[in-house]
């Protein structure tokens, strides 16, 4: 469950930026979501979109470079959480 969060969180932290990756206009984007360009720019800007509207952009913008960008954003997230080894995970799974 935690993961999910984590993932979110990293979504929504860098929507800005996936969709200037995109390549698509924010008017274009704010038209598409149905919201007024003034406000998408300004949601852009400070990040604070609701959790339709994250569902709605990726909607349009999910393509190949934004899922690309967004795994990359989220190993950068992972890597400094704690793992453990296959061996310790087939001992802890009862496998070994």
């Amino acid at each position: 469950m935690r993961e999910i969060v984590i993932n979110y969180r990293t979504l929504v932290q860098n929507l800005g930026e996936l969709i200037h990756v995109s390549g698509y206009r924010s008017d274009y984007l704010a038209k598409k979501i149905g919201m007024k360009p003034a406000n998408f720019s300004q949601k852009k800007q400070k990040g604070n979109w609701s959790v339709d509207e994250v569902e709605k952009l990726m909607e349009v913008i999910e393509n190949e470079d934004t899922e690309n960008y967004l795994m990359l954003q989220l190993m950068r997230a992972a890597k400094n959480e704690e793992t453990v080894s296959y061996e310790e995970f087939q001992k802890e799974m009862g496998w070994k």
